[in-house]
C-alpha cells in the first residue's frame, strides 16, 4: 500500500543522510519534495500544511544547522513528524477483565471488510486467552449471517445468531447468552449500507445505547482513501468512535487514509488488516509504519512475526543439528513453509531496512515453489539422506515434480552450500556474539536459540532506536 510513498521517502532520507552541513535551502527543498509526495499518496490537504510547517519550523532551528550530525538530525525530525501524524504510540483495546464482559461494536458502510476483520479481531482475543463470541447482527446484507457463522467455525469461536429480523433484538439476547456461557468479550457485526443513511444510523445509535460497549470501532477500507476519513467523521459524530481498523492495508492504495485519519478525526488506528487469511490482522504501530515509510524496515514486527511461526523447541533442535552437519532435506523444506507462514515475500520484503522500495513481484518467487516441489517428490529416506539419490532417483524426481533433471541437480547443490552455511554460522560464536551487541543484545542473556543463535524473545523488546539505528546502517 504504502511502496510508492516510500519509494520517494527512501530516496530523500538517503540524500540527506549522507549530508555534512544542512542549510535553509536544502530544507526548503526537501520540504516541498515531502509535500509532494504526500499529496501524490492522497493525503488531506490540512495535514499536508501542518506537517510540512512542523517540519520547516523545526529544522530551521540551531538543533539541525548545528548539530554535529545534521543530516542525521533532519531524518530525525522527519521520522518523528511521520510519527505524530499516524498516532504517537501503538493504543490497545480498552477491554474489562475477564471476568467481566466487554461489548466490541463494529461499525462500517457495506464492502468494507466489516465481518472479516470481526472473525480476524476474535481469532487474535482468543489466542491471547479471552472467551469471544461473535454476533451476526447484520441482517441486512444476503449470506452476512451464514459468513459470520462459517468464519467463527474456522477458528473455534461461537456464533450468536437467531432468525429474528430485529437487530437490536438479536444484539441484547448475544449480551445474555454470553452472560450464561462465560464468554468475556462480544463482537458484535452490524449491518452496513452502501453509503451513510438515516435508516442505519437510526438502528446502530439503538443498538448502541442496549449493549454499552466498551470499544466502538469503525471498520474503513483503505482504498476508499479520504472518503475513508469522511466516513470516519460522520460515523463518530453521530456514534462516538473509539478507534479504527483499516482493511485492505496490503492493497495498492496510496496510503492517504493511514496517514490522514489521527489527525482529521483525532481517533487512532488500532488495528490493519493486510491480507484474506485470518492470521493477516496485525496492531497498528505508529512508529513501526513511519520506518517502513522513510524506507527504515521494521525489524521488530519482522521478529515478531517469525515468533508466530517458529516453535522454539524446534528451532533450538535445529540449531543443533545444523552445529552437527545434521541438516537434511527434509528440514530444508520445513523452513520454506515457515517463510510462506509469516506473509507474502512483498510485506517482508518491506519490512527490511533498506529493501521497501524493492518490488517482490520481479523476484524469482517461482524458484521457491518449484524447490518444494522436488522436495515433496521425494521419498523420506531421500529427504533424510541426500546423498542417495543418484540419476535413476532424480530422473524420477524430475519427473514426478514437473521439473527438469537439471532442476533437482540444481537444488541438490544449493541445498549443499546452505548446508555448509548453516553450519558454519551456527558455531561461530564470535560472529553470533557480534551481531547481537551491534542490537544492543548481551549474548549471554540468550535463552532459548533460534537458527543462528538468534533469540527471538530477546529481539522483541529491543529499543526502537537501536532497531533505527541498525536499519541505517543497512541502507
Amino acid at each position: 500500500m504504502l511502496e510508492k510513498i516510500t519509494g520517494t521517502f527512501s530516496n530523500i532520507i538517503k540524500t540527506l543522510s549522507g549530508k555534512s552541513t544542512i542549510t535553509e535551502k536544502n530544507i526548503e527543498d526537501t520540504v516541498e519534495e515531502i509535500k509532494m509526495a504526500l499529496l501524490e499518496a492522497d493525503v488531506n490537504l490540512r495535514v499536508v500544511r501542518r506537517f510540512v510547517n512542523s517540519t520547516i519550523e523545526e529544522a530551521k532551528g540551531e538543533k539541525v544547522l548545528k548539530s554535529v550530525n545534521p543530516g542525521q538530525q533532519f531524518v530525525k525530525i522527519i521520522h518523528d513528524k511521520m510519527v505524530s501524524m499516524l498516532g504517537d504510540s501503538k493504543q490497545d483495546l480498552h477491554l474489562k477483565g475477564p471476568d467481566t464482559q466487554s461489548v466490541i461494536l463494529m461499525l462500517g458502510l457495506q464492502g468494507s471488510g466489516k465481518t472479516t476483520a470481526s472473525h480476524k479481531l476474535a481469532a487474535r482475543l482468543k489466542k491471547e486467552g479471552r472467551k469471544p463470541l461473535l454476533a451476526a447482527c447484520d441482517l441486512v446484507r444476503p449470506a452476512a449471517v451464514e459468513q459470520l457463522s462459517q468464519l467463527g467455525e474456522k477458528i473455534g469461536v461461537p456464533v450468536y445468531k437467531e432468525n429474528s429480523k430485529d437487530a437490536v433484538k438479536n444484539a441484547k439476547e448475544a449480551i445474555d447468552f454470553a452472560r450464561k456461557n462465560g464468554n468475556d468479550v462480544i463482537i458484535i457485526d452490524t449491518a452496513g449500507r452502501l453509503q451513510i443513511d438515516e435508516a442505519m444510523m437510526e438502528e446502530l445509535v439503538k443498538i448502541k445505547k442496549t449493549v454499552d460497549p466498551v470499544e466502538v470501532l469503525l471498520v474503513a477500507d483503505a482504498m476508499t482513501g479520504q472518503n475513508a476519513v469522511d466516513i470516519a467523521k460522520s460515523f463518530d459524530e453521530q456514534l462516538g468512535l473509539t478507534g479504527v481498523i483499516l482493511t485492505k492495508f496490503d492493497s495498492d492504495a496510496r496510503g492517504g487514509a493511514a496517514l490522514s485519519l489521527k489527525t482529521i478525526t483525532g481517533k487512532p488506528i488500532l488495528f490493519i488488516g493486510t491480507g484474506e487469511k485470518t492470521e493477516d490482522f496485525e496492531i497498528f504501530h505508529p512508529d513501526r509504519i513511519a520506518s517502513r515509510i522513510l524506507g527504515m524496515g521494521d525489524v521488530v514486527s519482522l521478529v515478531e512475526k517469525a515468533q508466530e511461526t517458529v516453535d522454539e523447541e524446534e528451532a533450538l533442535k535445529l540449531q543443533k543439528k545444523m552445529a552437527r552437519n545434521e541438516f537434511t532435506l527434509q528440514d530444508y523444506l520445513e523452513q520454506f513453509q515457515q517463510v510462506k507462514k509469516m506473509g507474502s515475500m512483498q510485506s517482508l520484503m518491506n519490512m527490511l531496512p533498506g529493501m521497501s522500495g524493492v518490488d517482490a513481484s520481479q523476484m524469482d518467487m517461482s524458484s521457491m515453489k518449484k524447490s518444494e516441489a522436488i522436495i515433496q517428490s521425494m521419498t523420506y529416506k531421500e529427504r533424510m539422506n541426500h546423498l542417495i539419490i543418484g540419476p535413476s532417483r532424480r530422473k524420477r524426481i524430475a519427473k514426478g515434480s514437473g521439473t527438469s533433471v537439471a532442476d533437482v541437480n540444481k537444488l541438490l547443490k544449493q541445498f549443499e552450500k546452505t548446508k555448509l552455511m548453516m553450519k558454519k554460522v551456527s558455531r561461530n560464536k564470535g560472529m553470533q556474539g557480534r551481531m547481537m551487541s551491534q542490537m544492543g543484545i548481551d549474548p549471554s542473556s540468550l535463552g532459548g536459540s533460534l537458527p543462528g543463535g538468534l533469540d527471538m524473545n530477546s529481539l522483541k523488546g529491543m529499543d526502537m532506536s537501536k532497531l533505527q539505528d541498525l536499519a541505517r546502517r543497512f541502507r
